[in-house]
């Protein structure tokens, strides 16, 4: 059952997120190659695909916290507790990448949080075992999602892809953790509807 005070957590977790700058344990990946040299097409392209992973990183975080609101068992709430805290790392690296390279976030980031905390606290409602799939799920979907960018990204920019590397490296672990914590496979209706979601969010973030 929700109570005030984890309703207050959540609320300035929410803050935190959408307004302060995020922190991060791990060393920004990357940190030690050289600036490549791009044109600047290729300049704001890399910018427009960082910026899109930035905001999915806003929308994890979300979905994370509300997913964790609901949970029942200690282990799911620990799963996604620390899925959560390794994609404000994420949020740290692409923020800083977007603005090495000139770019700006996304306006629509507090748009883009409040529907996935909704859509979390729903997915954690549901259970711990279809809470765990749905994050599994939607982590197998990042990950190819980040690979789409890899190819997309200019192949002498090697600071922003060690950074995507090592978020899809980070992704493909949390969806085998909840796995392993009992996930649950999602039918194949959710699955479709999760993918067609995520490509609105994104072919908008990567103009607004």
């Amino acid at each position: 059952m929700l109570n005030l005070d984890k309703l207050i957590i959540q609320f300035d977790k929410g803050l935190r997120t959408l307004f302060a700058p995020a922190q991060t344990l791990r060393p920004l990946p990357g940190e030690n190659l050289p600036e490549a040299d791009l044109s600047a097409e290729e300049k704001q392209l890399a910018a427009r695909l960082m910026r899109i992973n930035h905001s999915g990183e806003i929308c994890a975080q979300a979905l994370y916290q509300g997913q964790a609101l609901t949970a029942r068992a200690p282990e799911a709430r620990e799963a996604l507790e620390q899925a959560a805290w390794e994609e404000v790392e994420h949020l740290h690296w692409t923020e800083n990448r977007v603005k090495d390279l000139g770019g700006r976030l996304s306006f629509l980031d507090p748009l883009w949080y409040i529907n996935s905390l909704a859509l979390g606290a729903v997915a954690g409602a549901l259970g711990d075992k279809w809470n765990l799939g749905f994050l599994a799920e939607t982590e197998r979907q990042v990950c190819k999602h980040l690979d789409g960018h890899l190819s997309r990204l200019p192949a002498q920019d090697m600071k922003s892809r060690a950074i995507v590397e090592q978020m899809r490296d980070d992704e493909a672990r949390h969806a085998t953790t909840a796995v392993d914590y009992g996930g649950a496979e999602l039918p194949l209706p959710v699955k479709l509807a999760m993918k067609a979601t995520a490509k609105v969010m994104t072919g908008t973030v990567y103009w607004v």
